[in-house]
């Protein structure tokens, strides 16, 4: 079972810090956020009115209570994210089942450690044999990580109301092995009339498929919502804006402002989610299909980059909503590569 959980007292001691509030998992325990007889399912909808197919997660998910899930394992690599839990004596935290990551553990990023206002953690450059010695190379992970501002009561625990993790390396061709958790800890309450919009930060992670390398992105997001139509499944309308693009140490990466995706440098227009029917459940689950367009060489305005968002509303009001936009693009700064990029956020109201 993928598991998301922070005690109270971690809270305390992070926010004091303003790190993003990393996560761990409990030991011997089993997750807050799950109910007893819930499970995973394979990818299936909940109750609602989803056209949409969800990841896989809570099985039976309802709006009283919390709702976990996590990337489906893909020929690409997605889908290996599991256990994690977060040391708070050297503020470390360890991920499960992603080979030569340096026994699972990863550090506060030396270069970047904060993205958007969510952590950020290094995995290990080396590790020594442990009979000989010798210095073995790790892959190189880096994992973000977001919580809430707000706090629930979970069977007698404080928890962050809303949680979300994602880890990726730029160490494989094809994307590489990582995954991605999403969460809502506690209940919603969801009306049947009106309009709500919420609004603030992104961080993302970009890998390639026939490059070896990794990047970070950051942006603003804003999603609004139409509770009263469409009556199956509620509008919601969502953008992406004013992205920037960094390397792995965290220097920003010029991008083009010619709109020309066949120009040789990278462009990141504004992403915008597809509008319709059927994309947000009775639970407060969303899920809907996110792209950009841009301008080629013709003159033809095309699709750029295309993808998926999946996203779970909170509190009451709500008043948050947390989620995940895994999106693929052509690299205009390299021939035959293609770009994938996952990227967190948490909303407010």
């Amino acid at each position: 079972m993928r598991k998301l959980a922070l005690s109270a007292a971690l809270l305390a001691l992070l926010a004091a810090c303003g790190d993003g509030q990393p996560f761990f998992e409990e030991p011997g325990g089993e997750s807050p956020t799950q109910s007893e007889g819930d499970g995973e399912v394979e990818g299936t909808n909940d109750e609602g009115s989803l056209t949409g197919t969800l990841p896989p997660g809570t099985n039976d998910p309802s709006r009283g209570r919390g709702i976990t899930r996590y990337e489906e394992e893909n020929e690409q690599g997605g889908g290996y994210v599991q256990n994690a839990r977060y040391n708070a004596e050297n503020d470390s935290f360890v991920v499960d089942n992603l080979a030569f990551d340096g026994f699972n553990r990863y550090r506060r990023g030396r270069d970047l450690d904060t993205l958007g206002g969510y952590g950020v953690f290094d995995g290990v450059e080396t590790v020594r044999d442990s009979q000989t010695g010798a210095l073995i190379d790790q892959f190189t992970y880096r994992a973000l990580y977001g919580a809430s501002r707000n706090n629930v009561r979970v069977d007698g625990e404080i928890l962050p109301s809303t949680q979300f993790a994602i880890v990726r390396t730029g160490s494989y061709l094809e994307y590489g092995f990582g995954g991605f958790i999403y969460l809502r800890n506690g209940d919603v309450t969801l009306p049947t009339s009106g309009q709500a919009q919420f609004t603030g930060d992104y961080a993302g992670i970009r890998t390639y498929s026939e490059d070896e390398g990794l990047e970070f992105t950051r942006g603003d997001m804003e999603v609004a919502i139409d509770f009263e139509d469409f009556n199956a499944g509620n509008g919601v309308r969502g953008r992406v804006y004013n992205r920037e693009l960094f390397d792995i140490t965290g220097d920003p990466i010029p991008l083009t402002n010619d709109h020309n995706v066949d120009g040789g440098r990278i462009f990141l227009p504004d992403l915008r989610f597809v509008v319709g029917p059927g994309t947000m459940s009775d639970d407060g689950e969303l899920t809907n299909g996110i792209f950009s367009r841009a301008y080629n060489d013709a003159g033809e305005l095309v699709t750029y980059e295309e993808g998926s968002y999946y996203a779970i509303l909170a509190g009451d009001g709500p008043d948050e909503l947390v989620g995940v936009f895994v999106i693929e693009s052509a690299d205009p700064r390299f021939e035959n590569n293609n770009a994938q990029e996952t990227g967190g956020f948490i909303l407010y109201r």
